[in-house]
C-alpha cells in the first residue's frame, strides 16, 4: 500500500473521514489505533496519515501514545487531519512538535468541521446542518487527497490567536483528569443489558455487572458508549435525557465493532 491511514473514531467522525480520503487517493489502508500497546508502529508505506478527533481542544491520550510508538523513520510522508466542530485550535501544532521530539516531520495538518457528539454542550445538530458539514467535508478532503498526492508541504491549520492560547491552556489543565470524567455517566431504566457499551468502547472501560455498565475510570471522553446505546439509557450527568444522540449516519455500528474488534488483535 502507497498510503496507511491510522485513525482513532468514537462516533464515527473520523472512519467516515478516513474512508474518504481513502477513496479519494486509492492504493490506502486503514487501520484503528489501539489505546494502549508497547510494539513499535511499523508501516512500508511511504505516506502515512492519522486522522483523530480533536478532544478539549487537543491531542487524545491514544493519539500521543501511538506518535511515541512510531518508528522513527524520516524518510516517511507524515501527514493529519484533525476532525473538530469548529474549534481545531493549536492541536495540530502539539501534534507536529510532539512528532519532532521523536525525529519524525508533520508536513501537512488539515482541520475537518464535522458534527459535535459532546452531547453535554448539546445535542446533536439538524439533519440539514449535518449534510451541509458533510457536504464541505467532502469538498475539503478532496483537497486534502490532491495535496497528500504530490507529498504538499503545508502551514498546520490552526484556530485564531485566543484559541491556541486559551483552549490550549484548558487542555493542559484538563488532560490529567480525562480518564475519570466517567465518573458522570450512568445508566437509567431503559438499559436492556444489550452490553453494545462493553463492546464499543475503545478504551474497554467498561464491565457489565449485574445488568448494568459500570465504568472503570479509564474513560477517553469519546462518548461511544452514549451516543451508540439504541435504548438511549447511558446519561452524562442529569441534562442528557432528552438532548438528540450523534453518530455519522454513514457508519454502522458493525463498522464500529469491527474496528473495536481490529484493535484487540493488533
Amino acid at each position: 500500500m502507497k498510503t496507511t491511514i491510522y485513525y482513532y473514531t468514537g462516533t464515527g467522525n473520523s472512519l467516515w473521514t478516513a474512508r474518504k480520503i481513502s477513496d479519494a487517493l486509492g492504493d490506502t489502508q486503514q487501520i484503528p489505533i489501539k489505546l494502549t500497546g508497547t510494539n513499535i508502529i511499523h508501516s512500508v508505506s511511504e505516506n502515512i496519515g492519522l486522522i483523530f478527533p480533536v478532544h478539549i481542544w487537543g491531542l487524545p491520550a491514544p493519539v500521543i501514545d501511538f506518535v511515541n510508538r512510531l518508528e522513527i523513520d524520516p524518510s516517511k510522508y507524515f501527514f493529519a487531519v484533525a476532525v473538530n466542530a469548529g474549534q481545531v485550535a493549536a492541536t495540530l501544532i502539539q501534534l507536529k512538535k510532539l512528532m519532532q521530539t521523536r525525529g519524525l516531520n508533520l508536513f501537512s495538518g488539515f482541520s475537518i468541521n464535522l458534527p459535535s457528539n459532546y452531547i453535554p454542550w448539546g445535542g446533536a445538530i439538524s439533519p440539514k446542518e449535518q449534510q451541509n458539514r458533510f457536504n464541505k467535508a467532502a469538498e475539503k478532503i478532496n483537497r486534502i487527497a490532491a495535496a497528500i498526492r504530490s507529498k504538499e508541504i503545508n502551514p498546520l491549520e490552526k484556530g485564531p490567536a485566543w484559541q491556541n492560547i486559551f483552549l490550549s491552556l484548558l487542555y493542559r489543565q484538563s488532560y490529567p483528569y480525562v480518564h475519570k470524567m466517567d465518573k458522570s455517566f450512568l445508566a437509567d431504566e431503559k438499559c436492556t443489558n444489550c452490553a453494545i457499551c462493553e463492546k464499543i468502547c475503545p478504551a474497554q472501560n467498561i464491565l457489565m455487572a449485574n445488568g448494568k455498565p459500570i465504568w472503570q475510570h479509564c474513560c477517553e471522553q469519546c462518548f461511544a458508549c452514549l451516543q451508540w446505546c439504541p435504548e438511549e439509557s447511558i446519561q452524562y450527568g442529569k441534562n442528557t435525557q432528552k438532548k438528540k444522540r450523534y453518530h455519522h449516519p454513514e457508519i454502522k455500528l458493525s463498522d464500529m465493532l469491527a474496528s473495536v474488534l481490529a484493535k484487540k488483535m493488533s
